[in-house]
């Protein structure tokens, strides 16, 4: 019944362009994978993207608040909102690594003349004074890099291989172009390094993400294949990159006891309407027959206690833009029930902060399937 976000410590494009292979952009807005053209040649040069999350947060996230157990079966998704994606081929597909080398974000821009090198670049890995630059060859146990084109300069990272340290998201046309990548087992491997001080291959360091088109579509010099941009971690907007980590956790043992036909009112209670972004919430609803049968008793039918069935579950959306921050997901955002009622916990953590939030649920029976969108809202303060 749970989700929890993180957001990335330090983000930035590498750009294989001859007038752009020592420049740093860790200070931009905008996260971008496409191709530029040759200053005095008509080569077209690729470009891809790092990121890195902390090795402190990844922790606590696991020990504090999922716990070891729950960790075992959650999911974890790597989530970047596409700003302008432009002239895209039909298929589009984006390979995901773990980085074997780490790198420093820097905070250069794109626009800066002259350019700023106090960061990774595609030719190193750290800044132009100390001048690390990524491996070319020779690369350690399980890892790969640079690029296989002789026209563009050796660099560009270095990762691991193999389907554990990877993961490939395929957009078809008029799909959605954010990313949701599955790398659950990359942080598995995070996590057997962080705990169990597991080396290669059972762990491996967080050095960072490298995402990239594949190997064959970068080295094609002739083609673009297209633009994609995405909201960086410095973006001035709602949408900056976002690691989700979901697991369930739900408890309801009262489905003999649940609703499985007729009108229901449903109906929210502790909902404090104000909570601090570090805050842990419980919302209780409260569910009963719309239509009650009439009896005779002493006590009111307003306190009696309802459940929905376990098929019933909770979204999140953002107030102003309707975009679904957490949606109606069959696995990870079950409600609980207990002797009070129908339960769920919403970690504040990783909703931004000043917005205003609504809630929604969804409940299946035998009567189908009923969404509640009763105008429940709640504000994240600072």
């Amino acid at each position: 019944m749970a989700y929890y976000f993180l957001f990335p410590e330090s983000d930035t494009t590498l750009y294989s362009h001859p007038d752009h292979k020592t420049m740093n952009t860790g200070g931009d807005e905008i996260l971008e994978i496409t191709k530029e053209i040759g200053s005095s040649d008509n080569i077209l040069y690729p470009t891809r993207i790092l990121l890195k999350f902390k090795n402190e947060e990844i922790k606590s996230v696991i020990n504090d608040t999922i716990t070891h157990n729950n960790f075992q079966s959650a999911k974890i998704n790597l989530n970047l909102i596409s700003a302008e994606p432009k002239n895209l081929i039909q298929t589009l597909n984006l390979n995901l690594f773990a980085l074997s080398q780490s790198f420093d974000e820097g905070t250069g821009r794109y626009g800066n003349v002259p350019i700023t090198e106090n960061g990774a670049s595609w030719q190193f890995k750290n800044n132009t004074t100390a001048a690390n630059p990524w491996l070319t060859s020779s690369f350690g146990a399980g890892s790969t890099g640079s690029i296989s084109s002789s026209l563009i300069t050796p660099g560009g990272g270095v990762w691991y291989t193999g389907s554990n340290f990877k993961t490939t998201q395929q957009f078809l046309v008029g799909e959605s172009l954010d990313t949701n990548f599955d790398v659950t087992s990359i942080f598995n491997k995070y996590s057997a390094s962080l705990f169990n001080n597991s080396t290669y291959p059972t762990g491996i360091p967080n050095y960072g993400l490298l995402i990239k088109k594949p190997d064959v579509i970068e080295s094609d010099v002739s083609h673009s294949f297209g633009e994609l941009q995405y909201f960086s971690l410095d973006t001035n907007t709602i949408y900056p990159p976002k690691l989700i980590f979901k697991w369930d956790d739900s408890i309801h043992n009262n489905q003999s006891s649940a609703k499985q036909s007729g009108d229901l009112s449903v109906s929210l209670y502790q909902n404090q309407k104000e909570y601090n972004q570090n805050d842990e919430a419980t919302f209780r609803i409260h569910v009963r027959d719309k239509y009650p049968t009439r009896t005779f008793t002493t006590t009111s039918n307003y306190l009696n206690v309802g459940y929905f069935t376990t098929a019933s579950f909770y979204s999140i959306r953002d107030a102003h833009t309707e975009q679904e921050v957490i949606p109606f997901d069959d696995n990870y955002t079950k409600l609980s029930a207990d002797t009070e009622g129908m339960y769920f916990k919403i970690f504040m953590k990783g909703l931004q902060p000043e917005r205003y939030y609504r809630l929604l649920f969804k409940h299946k029976n035998n009567y189908g399937t009923t969404i509640y969108d009763n105008d429940y809202y709640f504000k994240v303060i600072r």
